[in-house]
């Protein structure tokens, strides 16, 4: 994989770019998919809770740390892949769950799966997807997939989704934890809108024997019945470790906690025998004034080493971040808005194109800073500000 960022460089520069017709920056990328998007698509995908300073602080808080470049290395050859929970990955990079796809592109889960299949990255699927467990593992055949769940009020229904899963060839089930009860999202209140309400987002769920032996009425014949059922059962404000252990019991797949940040629950889940966690705030969408996933990474790894690896994600932007991310101990990060603005923009071929660009600015932004590899990274490469 070396030279990735001169090839590309000398791609765009000659005009042989395959991708020519998407922008370069995530500005651009982030405006492109504004155009694409409705109002109240658009609110769902980029709001915030509360007064949005958990988001903002995300991206903020990447800016005190500062790579400290060291010169005079031979840079000559560079390696991206990483060795993530005893697999080897191509690079640090994870396409992060994001629910209800179809309302930023048609094309959806399958396109930015198939999209992350092209470039080896893997691909977390979310429970509330517009496209089923067994429709994205047969579209898009050559991704590595992983399962995110939501943990609901019904653990029937939660095992019926992870032997779905199972069954269809999920390497990886992603717990994600902090999700317990929708955040407080003023831009959805204030555009009265739940896509959940539309139908959107609940193809799992339409298409589950637990979930439907639950109904009085099949969806065709009272879709709003089947829509409330979900709601009833979709999140678990009485969600515990206990109930993490019976699925860890229950799952034959490597378990991954996500929506981590404060070391006392990091080590609640190693003890609970999870195999990974992910640092993440949720994208600052759901608690408001929540403390930043970088800064909840550093206080998790200072001076001390953790017994599973770890992930990061919310507030990954740029490959710096995911530089930094690394240097504090994280193995790989999760993207999310960023890959979504290029679904919006261009459904796979979008996705594709912005791959081809984070994948090309980290092997420069490595060998720039002296490194042949993440694997070199450590908190010596950085300094907080």
């Amino acid at each position: 994989m070396s030279n990735l960022g001169l090839k590309y460089q000398t791609a765009r520069y000659s005009l042989s770019d395959p991708y020519r017709e998407y922008p370069q920056s995530l500005i651009q990328w982030k405006r492109l998919a504004r155009q694409k998007m409705s109002e109240e698509a658009w609110g769902y995908l980029e709001g915030g809770a509360g007064f949005e300073s958990t988001l903002k602080g995300n991206i903020e808080s990447f800016k005190k740390w500062k790579i400290r470049p060291r010169y005079l290395r031979n840079v000559g050859e560079r390696d991206l892949s990483i060795t993530l929970m005893g697999r080897k990955q191509a690079t640090p990079f994870i396409l992060a769950p994001i629910g209800v796809m179809s309302i930023i592109h048609s094309e959806a889960e399958i396109g930015a799966a198939k999209a992350a299949g092209n470039f080896g990255i893997p691909f977390v699927l979310s429970t509330v997807s517009s496209h089923t467990i067994e429709e994205v593992a047969t579209e898009a055949p050559l991704s590595e997939k992983w399962f995110q769940l939501y943990p609901g009020k019904d653990m029937e229904l939660v095992k019926s989704m992870i032997r779905r899963a199972e069954k269809s060839g999920y390497t990886t089930l992603v717990v994600t934890v902090d999700t317990t009860m929708l955040g407080w999202r003023e831009r959805d209140l204030k555009n009265e809108y739940l896509p959940f309400l539309k139908g959107e987002g609940i193809a799992n769920y339409l298409s589950d024997e637990v979930f439907l032996s639950g109904l009085d009425k099949l969806p065709d014949q009272d879709m709003m019945g089947a829509i409330m059922k979900f709601l009833s059962v979709y999140v678990n404000p009485e969600f515990s470790w206990d109930d993490l252990s019976e699925i860890l019991k229950f799952t034959k797949l490597p378990v991954v906690l996500k929506g981590i940040t404060h070391p006392e629950d990091v080590e609640m889940g190693i003890d609970a025998g999870v195999k990974g966690i992910v640092i993440s705030n949720h994208g600052g969408r759901q608690v408001d004034g929540a403390i930043s996933t970088i800064d909840a990474l550093s206080i998790i790894t200072d001076k001390k080493k953790v017994g599973v690896d770890l992930m990061l994600d919310s507030g990954i932007r740029h490959a710096a971040d995911a530089m930094k991310a690394i240097s504090l101990g994280a193995k790989a990060v999760l993207i999310g808005r960023p890959y979504a603005y290029a679904l919006a923009a261009g459904g796979q071929r979008g996705v594709e194109a912005y791959l081809n660009q984070i994948t090309s600015e980290m092997d420069l932004q490595l060998g720039l800073s002296g490194f042949n590899s993440p694997s070199q990274l450590s908190r010596d490469s950085i300094i907080k500000m």
